[in-house]
């Protein structure tokens, strides 16, 4: 089962809170408003009006780094990853062992396509935060990109050492290690993130593939038809369509 699109991201959402502006000097002061209210925007979803706001601070202070991180990050949602890399260059420019705006900028980077910037990212924001999982998961999605299976395994183990109850990541290590043919141990990680998420789609269509690779025929048409149940037809639209022609296949055995 060939599909290196169905692995799922997480978005680290930083907020002021991590960098809160220093009150010290006038100019920042000054910014403090336009920047409350750009985290307030950012964290209600309004990404646009929140790239506005940290624009407005850094106008009335240029130095002013959890700006430029938070405005990457807006600017990474609305699918702006250029823009974004060149706030992270800046808040990294201020504070160089930001481990949070080397994993932002490393998910732009990945975003845009730049796996090996992102992966040199990834591991840089590692050294000053070993015990980030999300770290771990997102340099995982970024092997599995790459079609580096084994890679993406070992952080998916790492990852799930830290955070053993995330569904995402026990999907993920499922898919590469279906990738890989094993599909046994890929059944065993799909089931227990559906455990946690009975409504978890992409788990279910990793399951039907694993029972499929297993010759478990009719087994693996009943976890196709439950993944159509509960697909969402947006976002697993080319999963429905490969979900649909799996069945249609098995049926004509």
């Amino acid at each position: 089962m060939k599909n290196p699109l169905i692995r799922i991201l997480i978005l680290l959402l930083v907020t002021g809170l991590l960098l809160a502006p220093a009150l010290a000097a006038e100019s920042t002061a000054t910014a403090n408003e336009p920047f409350d209210q750009g985290v307030a925007a950012l964290n209600q979803g309004n990404y646009a009006a929140a790239a506005e706001k940290f624009t407005a601070a850094l106008k009335l202070d240029p130095d002013l780094p959890e700006a430029y991180l938070n405005r990457g990050i807006a600017r990474l949602k609305l699918d702006e990853p250029v823009e974004a890399v060149g706030d992270f260059d800046k808040a990294l420019e201020l504070v160089p062992d930001s481990s949070d705006a080397l994993y932002n900028r490393a998910l732009a980077y990945s975003k845009g396509g730049v796996y090996d910037k992102a992966l040199a990212d990834y591991t840089q924001a590692l050294k000053h935060a070993p015990k980030d999982w999300q770290i771990l998961y997102n340099r995982g999605n970024t092997y599995l990109d790459l079609g580096k299976n084994k890679e993406a395994l070992a952080d998916y183990q790492r990852a799930l050492k830290l955070h053993p109850q995330a569904p995402e990541i026990l999907h993920n290590r499922g898919l590469a290690l279906l990738n890989l043919g094993q599909a046994r141990e890929a059944l065993r990680d799909a089931d227990a993130a559906i455990e946690l998420n009975p409504n978890f789609a992409r788990a279910q269509f990793i399951r039907a593939g694993a029972l499929e690779k297993l010759d478990q025929k009719y087994e693996a048409m009943a976890a196709y038809r439950q993944f159509l149940k509960v697909a969402s037809p947006e976002k697993d639209r080319d999963l429905i369509q490969q979900a649909l022609e799996h069945l249609k296949k098995l049926e004509g055995k």
